[in-house]
């Protein structure tokens, strides 16, 4: 039996975890405009337009992600405020729908990772640097991502409706259920970007000596391009470390923390805000077009004798 003073502590991390999704959300969806805008009228340059599509599958992930986020906040704290059930068809749907759209966050970030290593190390391999291939790449990926993930967690009951916590999401207390969807929507991508960018690491400094100073500057900016993107890939590890002692607390004790779900998500909200932040100052091609945004237009100055051509000729149409 649930206490009153875990209803209030799960009602805060609700609402917490809402004000979160809410600011993840605006951010995402202001971004990922401003890329379509540029994108569209070729505000990009060429050799920066894979990069900033990549980056639009990330915002555009984080942007349906939070707003799901955000249903399942409002259905916790209606929940807590008026004891209101929401178990449903929909509601099981939505909360698949979740876990795909979790997991291919992770995938968004693996491709980036590849797109660097093609551009780095298999620069010679031009069909893996078109730009069609990273725009249809996030489509194939979930068409093959769905039915992997799904075919295991649907018979395993993956997605259940959890009474206490009034919305719908993988229980923590189904191992087989979590731990499948871990591997392969988190640790599985996961160890893909760190083996990825490693390999990188190691082969520019290989190369170092051997190359031209152009190249050495591209390949040390690339290097504290890397180095920011581990350190935000780091912080999405750490953040599911809470949720993942408490679960082994469970396996070990067989008791579980009737707050795990709202902890989990509230960590889960919060690398949602910090991703949103923290890409803005990571890659340059994104900080560029945010910078650019707060120049003010300039407006060339008309030629005098062009100016006095105009007059002449408004004249003599007058006359």
């Amino acid at each position: 039996m649930i206490n009153d003073q875990t209803k209030i502590n799960g009602f805060i991390l609700s609402s917490v975890s809402l004000g979160f999704n809410t600011f993840a959300c605006l951010i995402s969806c202001i971004v990922f405009l401003i890329i379509i805008y540029h994108l569209y009228y070729n505000h990009v340059k060429r050799e920066d337009k894979i990069t900033v599509v990549l980056c639009s599958n990330i915002y555009l992930t984080i942007l349906i992600y939070s707003s799901i986020l955000i249903s399942t906040n409002i259905r916790s704290i209606l929940g807590d405020l008026y004891n209101q059930s929401f178990d449903s068809p929909w509601c099981i749907f939505s909360g698949y729908l979740a876990l795909v759209l979790f997991c291919m966050l992770y995938w968004n970030f693996l491709n980036q990772a590849f797109y660097r290593l093609v551009r780095i190390v298999y620069s010679q391999h031009i069909w893996f640097r078109s730009l069609k291939l990273y725009v249809i790449l996030p489509m194939i990926e979930i068409i093959i991502l769905i039915p992997i993930l799904l075919s295991v967690l649907i018979p395993l009951n993956g997605v259940t409706y959890l009474p206490n916590d009034y919305f719908c999401c993988p229980s923590f207390t189904n191992i087989p259920g979590v731990l499948w969807a871990a591997f392969v929507g988190y640790m599985c991508p996961l160890c893909c970007i760190l083996f990825i960018y490693m390999y990188i690491t190691r082969f520019i400094h290989q190369q170092g000596n051997m190359q031209t100073l152009i190249i050495k500057q591209r390949q040390s900016r690339d290097l504290l391009i890397i180095r920011r993107i581990l350190i935000i890939v780091n912080l999405l590890l750490s953040l599911g470390m809470p949720s993942a002692v408490l679960t082994f607390m469970f396996i070990i004790t067989g008791e579980e923390n009737p707050l795990l779900a709202r902890i989990a998500y509230v960590g889960i909200s919060l690398s949602q805000m910090g991703l949103s932040v923290a890409l803005l100052f990571s890659i340059p091609q994104l900080k560029n077009i945010i910078r650019n945004l707060r120049k003010p237009s300039t407006v060339m100055p008309f030629n005098r004798t062009v100016q006095g051509t105009m007059q002449m000729r408004t004249i003599t149409a007058i006359q």
